[in-house]
């Protein structure tokens, strides 16, 4: 089983959202910080995290999927309005950010993610 699919079955029981859109939820914040985070660190969690970058792959494209405004924006606000799209309240948003940060320390240490957090402004007030 690979990384992406144990975190999807973890938020998918600890935050109560079907698979789906858990897994949708996962790509969306992977592609998030590969185009907002610094490039480095993104690549060090990308590389520990098999099955990351096909995840990021399958939900990368910022607001063409609904995210209106805000998701052609980018940046934080239009990654939840992304998540939002999918069928998550701002509960569930900041819940599934948190465990994918959580996870993400597991896999490269609070250094990677000190960077990745650090670098994305208002990431740091819900991860």
């Amino acid at each position: 089983m690979a990384a992406v699919d144990e975190l999807v079955e973890h938020i998918v029981g600890t935050v109560g959202i079907d698979r789906d859109v858990a897994e949708k939820a996962v790509g969306i914040i992977l592609d998030f910080l590969i185009k907002e985070a610094p490039e480095d660190a993104v690549n060090k969690l990308l590389d520990a995290f098999p099955g990351a970058r096909e995840a990021a792959a399958a939900q990368a494209g910022g607001g063409e999927d609904g995210g209106g405004l805000f998701g052609a924006m980018g940046g934080l606000m239009g990654a939840a309005t992304r998540l939002m799209a999918v069928g998550m309240s701002m509960s569930q948003v900041q819940a599934v950010t948190r465990e994918v940060v959580a996870y993400a320390r597991t896999k490269v240490g609070e250094d990677v993610v000190g960077q990745l957090v650090g670098a994305i402004p208002g990431l740091a007030q819900i991860a």
